[in-house]
């Protein structure tokens, strides 16, 4: 009989091995053992049952591991990894863990990646052979953080909200935050912690109530901490000024070398090169710094990454590289307009609250937006049920119930399979009859190995209902005409996009579709003289575009990451032709 959980309900991690390779094994998660119950089993039925009594228990699991191949006691053997799928279907939010034994990994290795392609493991590992091996810890240091993060798992009581955990307010923080990568921790109004900060906001706040972390104040008896502010339902707006500051603390002086609008791959990649070069930099972003690849929940073919990593982390690691530079962010801050300089005056942005910033340079990198889907029985749910744009942070609360994700890129596939680990069934659903002309094949894979999502081609969704929130959806076939009415408790829009240009004036050209041209593509009749502008150079000059925002763009995360970086040296070269 399998022994239950320890009472603690620590998180778990369970493995399953070869007698022969215990050793290794116990030793390898030795260091995870204080913070994880982390248990060992040799017989793939075992390992199945503890996972079913670690789950019935009520306790969560971070990690399945195993062998590739387990030694039967009857001389045959049995698939590790078939096991794993077997206990992951308890489980679905732990990641899948090989664990190659160090004289096999070669043997065992096509077969591994083979089955993270099919979507049956999410990585796969040698086991250490030397007391410190820090390349598999890394390993396995990234995968549990990406399991806290999007299981909601964390410990970290950074920022504190007090709410109820569905009011639509709460999930609009909650967000924003996730993709900023602050930790924090949500409250009941009921509960010790949430009835404490509604005492020191006076009691009679409007819900949500968010706390900010502690801070240090400087007192003639030296420094101290202090609790942090307390704010009554905050727009983001004024959450991320509370947070990271605004970007009206500028004083009338200042002239930034290069302001980047927009927070996303391309505006991240011309902070990072443009800050380490020497620019002045300032970066203004309307939502979260990483723009829509921030929301991606795994991306799986991005240069350098062989494990992926989520768009939120992603965004985060170039936002701190950038600031290691010197760079300054400014997220939650929305640009209204541009006002070109004149004869060699700076460039100045317009900001919703008000404030301006001027700079000698300025680089767009606004990104393009999810289009809206235009049935308004739907769009009166959206942020209670309905979601634009992934909504990773969404991802738990629809535990054990049905999703559907309309659109056909890799965003949607990311999204389905990301929402596969909680709901019970994620329907894809798209006009096309296939997903193969504008899905990666990796995706594909995935999609096609994972039972618990389903394609539906040729379909549109038509009407929604519910009372409070999304209930249902009525799905109509474009062939037939024939309609379904289906229950559905959250709906992710990811339908193509549109440039986020509106802001600009008419001098920066424009194609048809709102894109802003550069370089070649900017009309003759535009031109300053008799020259084109440079690539990725707009029709104002200090102008510059790079992104999705940019008409003809491949519309990739390296790709856009390639444009922000290729743009600094015309920053340079416009710089010092103005002699600044």
């Amino acid at each position: 009989m399998t022994p239950p959980p320890a009472p603690n309900l620590q998180p778990a991690i369970v493995l399953l091995c070869n007698p022969a390779s215990r050793e290794g094994v116990e030793a390898a998660f030795r260091r995870y053992a204080a913070d994880y119950a982390v248990s060992i089993d040799h017989d793939p039925f075992a390992f199945i049952e503890r996972v079913r009594a670690h789950v019935e228990g009520g306790s969560s699991i971070a990690v399945l591991g195993s062998e590739p191949m387990i030694a039967g006691a009857d001389g045959v053997a049995a698939s590790g990894i078939d096991a794993i799928g077997h206990a992951h279907s308890f489980t679905p939010t732990a990641r899948r863990l090989a664990l190659l034994p160090p004289g096999k990994f070669l043997h065992y290795m096509d077969q591994a990646r083979e089955a993270v392609a099919d979507d049956r493991l999410d990585l796969f590992a040698m086991t250490p052979s030397a007391p410190r091996d820090e390349e598999f810890h890394i390993a396995i240091g990234e995968v549990l953080s990406e399991w806290g993060w999007t299981t909601n798992a964390l410990e970290i009581d950074g920022v504190q909200i007090v709410g109820e955990p569905q009011s639509t307010d709460v999930v609009r923080l909650v967000d924003f935050l996730t993709r900023m990568g602050m930790p924090h921790r949500r409250y009941e109004p009921t509960s010790d912690v949430g009835a404490e900060i509604l005492a020191s906001s006076g009691g009679a706040a409007v819900l949500p109530v968010v706390r900010l972390p502690p801070r240090a104040e400087h007192t003639e008896h030296g420094w101290r901490m202090v609790p942090g502010p307390v704010l009554a339902n905050p727009s983001i707006a004024d959450l991320s000024r509370s947070t990271f500051g605004a970007a009206g603390e500028f004083d009338d002086e200042f002239v930034a070398d290069m302001l980047v609008v927009g927070g996303g791959p391309a505006g991240l990649a011309a902070a990072v090169y443009g800050a380490s070069e020497g620019l002045t930099t300032v970066v203004v972003e309307a939502e979260a710094i990483g723009g829509q690849a921030g929301t991606s929940s795994m991306i799986r073919n991005y240069l350098g990454f062989p494990r992926g990593v989520s768009g939120m982390r992603l965004a985060q690691r170039a936002r701190s590289q950038a600031a290691s530079f010197g760079a300054q962010f400014f997220p939650g801050h929305l640009v209204v307009s541009l006002e070109p300089g004149a004869g060699g005056a700076p460039h100045t942005l317009h900001l919703d609250d008000g404030s301006v910033l001027r700079g000698r340079t300025v680089v767009v990198a606004t990104g393009a937006a999810y289009r809206r889907l235009g049935v308004a029985s739907v769009e009166r749910f959206v942020g209670r049920g309905v979601h634009y744009g992934a909504a990773t942070s969404v991802a738990p609360d629809v535990a054990g119930k049905e999703v559907y994700v309309i659109g056909g890129g890799n965003s949607a596939g990311q999204a389905a399979a990301h929402l596969s680990r909680f709901a019970t069934a994620v329907t894809i659903v798209v006009r096309r009859e296939s997903l193969a002309a504008t899905m990666s094949e990796y995706l594909l894979r995935e999609i096609s190995g994972n039972p618990r999502i389903t394609v539906r081609t040729c379909t549109e969704v038509v009407n929604g209902s519910g009372e409070a929130r999304l209930e249902t959806l009525t799905l109509r076939d474009i062939r037939t005409g024939a309609v379904e009415r289906v229950d559905a408790s959250a709906l992710m829009l990811l339908l193509g996009a549109d440039p986020c240009s509106s802001w600009l004036p008419s001098t920066v050209a424009h194609d048809e579709h709102g894109f802003v041209q550069t370089g070649r593509d900017v009309p003759t009749s535009m031109w300053d003289g008799d020259l084109p502008p440079k690539a990725y150079a707009t029709s104002v000059p200090g102008v510059f575009a790079v992104g999705d925002v940019r008409a003809d763009s491949m519309k990739r995360v390296a790709a856009a990451v390639g444009e922000g970086s290729a743009v600094v040296p015309l920053v340079h070269a416009c710089l010092a032709s103005a002699g600044a």
